[in-house]
């Protein structure tokens, strides 16, 4: 099983960053996935999730109305376009993907705003 997230970096305030999650090894399908962040001394949040077919999304109060998640399951990718980022918005991003008897987690991808 993989999770392999990508498409972090360093953006200005304001910017914009699109995430990818691919998953390996398991019915990409059938997993709800979610994107969570973490920063050092706080525990894990969840930023955005969306149900194993699409057509169900749930986000923190936080970003909505600023990223938006969405999955092709045909490429067994999800992925979380992020706009207007803010400097609080720092943190390393992790996809999860979940079923009630399996979670799998990536291994994470560093979001820094800063100017």
């Amino acid at each position: 099983v993989q999770l392999v997230e990508s498409g972090g970096g360093l953006v200005q305030p304001g910017g914009s960053l699109r995430l990818s999650c691919a998953a390996a090894g398991f019915t990409f399908s059938s997993y709800a996935m979610t994107w969570y962040r973490q920063t050092p001394g706080k525990e894990r949040e969840l930023v955005a999730a969306i149900a194993s077919g699409g057509g169900s999304t749930n986000y923190a109060d936080s970003v909505k109305g600023r990223f938006t998640i969405s999955r092709d399951n045909a490429k067994n990718t999800v992925y979380l376009q992020m706009n207007s980022l803010r400097p609080e918005d720092t943190a390393v991003y992790y996809c999860n993907a979940w079923r009630p008897e399996y979670n799998y987690w990536g291994q994470g991808t560093q979001v820094t705003v800063s100017s």
